[in-house]
């Protein structure tokens, strides 16, 4: 019948065909960060800044990595924002009693319909009652 020489040149050929087809085949992309689409009007963005509301990490957070690999300390001045690189410092302005505080990003999120940012309970607590739980803010970028 097929002699070995032969036998090995028809399965090279199969496997040469079959790593082409995989190779072609499409893939399909992941978030890495698990972050839900932006959704238009969900706040409003201004050239100085965006105005929506504000929440802040519960406390079974406490200790957790965020996305930036950073552990989450209720304690320091840190924030999540869905779209803002690493490292961005921000200034948080509650609208109601125009207190603000300089935060830096984190991690992403928040992942609540409606809010623009999720504040450090430190951070929430210097610009509000931690029992309101969310407040009406105007973020702004510094650097």
């Amino acid at each position: 019948m097929f002699s070995p020489r032969m036998k090995f040149r028809q399965w090279a050929v199969i496997g040469t065909c079959l790593l082409a087809v995989v190779g072609c085949a499409k893939t399909e992309t992941t978030n890495l960060h698990n972050t839900p689409p932006v959704l238009l009007n969900q706040h409003v963005k201004q050239q100085s800044g965006e105005i929506g509301k504000a929440s802040y990490y519960a406390d079974k957070y406490q200790g957790r990595k965020t996305a930036s690999g950073q552990r989450y300390d209720k304690n320091k001045r840190t924030a999540a924002h869905r779209t803002l690189p690493f490292g961005t410092r921000v200034k948080v302005t509650n609208l109601a009693n125009n207190k603000s505080v300089v935060v830096t990003i984190n991690d992403r999120g928040p992942y609540s319909k409606g809010r623009i940012i999720d504040l450090s309970r430190s951070a929430f607590s210097a610009i509000g009652k931690i029992s309101s739980g969310i407040l009406k803010v105007k973020v702004e970028t510094l650097n």
